[in-house]
């Protein structure tokens, strides 16, 4: 129904045809239809985190076993809608919380790579199928990267003094009635998407340039599932740039429906969320530089084999 109106909107009424109507209709229907599915998954998942906070699962992982810790940390990344960025005041807190370090680059690997905002927007662009093996494969990097980490000992290149919280922490619960618990899921909501609509613009305004005026057989030429290098070039090309899912899924959208291979196409969003100089620079200041490129090599290794599984696999 929506894609009949836009339809009606470009060709009927603005008399649009040719490329510039394929440009203009792709704008119009996914970013609206992106906006709807962010807004909706968001309000349900935001929902369900008021049933407890970042303060109680610092205080469920103090303690725990590492490996059971990396899975609990990978897992707990998939309700935080952070990029790359914004997730190192929680690791910071994490550390302060004496949370191994390995269990710790689990959350900062998992948080900007499988946060509700890239899966609601992996639902609605491929279902759940494609949604399901992309989760399961981010948090196998998530999981073993920090596992790999922990295993290194590599706490003295921990470059800033931290100071470590006494004693152990509390267990917070939070008792909240339904009407306050909406209320506040929803003003996260509007919260997040105030601050990531201008990206969702840019990403659908880019990936309908693409869709309306690239041929696709340059990007099945140089990205295509019969170059064997396209996963790796996608990730050493996703690197330098810095977005998060909102913006960049568009552009997979695009690619993949211009033949990009699905796998070559996540690993490039993957990189571009879960890796970027910008968070490099920052954590330049926190970690030393050994630390910071063991971190980029393991994230990125398994983020490249993820490209070829997925490949192989669809």
């Amino acid at each position: 129904m929506w894609k009949e109106a836009v339809n009606y909107l470009t060709i009927d009424i603005l008399g649009l045809s040719g490329r510039i109507n394929e440009t203009l209709n792709f704008f119009i229907y996914d970013t609206v239809k992106i906006w709807f599915l962010l807004i909706a998954i968001i309000f349900v998942v935001s929902y369900l985190r008021t049933h407890f906070n970042t303060e109680y699962v610092r205080a469920y992982l103090q303690g725990k076993s590492q490996f059971y810790g990396n899975v609990l940390a990978s897992l707990f990344g998939i309700i935080t809608p952070f990029c790359s960025c914004s997730a190192i005041p929680l690791f910071l807190g994490f550390i302060q919380a004496r949370i191994p370090l390995g269990v710790t680059f689990s959350f900062l690997i998992s948080s900007p790579m499988n946060n509700e905002i890239a899966i609601a927007l992996l639902f609605g662009l491929f279902g759940w199928k494609i949604t399901a093996i992309y989760i399961g494969f981010g948090l196998i990097v998530a999981i073993l990267g920090g596992f790999v980490i922990g295993k290194m000992n590599m706490e003295k290149y921990i470059l800033l003094d931290v100071k470590l919280m006494d004693g152990e922490l509390d267990e917070v619960k939070i008792k909240l009635t339904f009407k306050q618990r909406s209320k506040e899921a929803w003003e996260y909501t509007a919260d997040i998407f105030k601050k990531i609509w201008i990206y969702v613009l840019i990403g659908v305004g880019i990936g309908a340039l693409i869709h309306g005026y690239v041929p696709a057989d340059l990007i099945v030429k140089y990205a295509g599932p019969n170059n064997s290098f396209a996963p790796l070039i996608a990730v050493l090309a996703g690197i330098p740039m810095y977005s998060n899912a909102a913006g960049v899924m568009p552009l997979v959208e695009v690619l993949t429906s211009k033949g990009m291979a699905l796998g070559t196409a996540l690993s490039f969003m993957m990189a571009i969320t879960a890796l970027s100089l910008p968070e490099a620079m920052i954590l330049k200041r926190i970690l030393h530089v050994r630390l910071i490129g063991l971190f980029f090599g393991i994230v990125g290794l398994g983020i490249i084999g993820i490209g070829y599984l997925f490949n192989f696999i669809l």
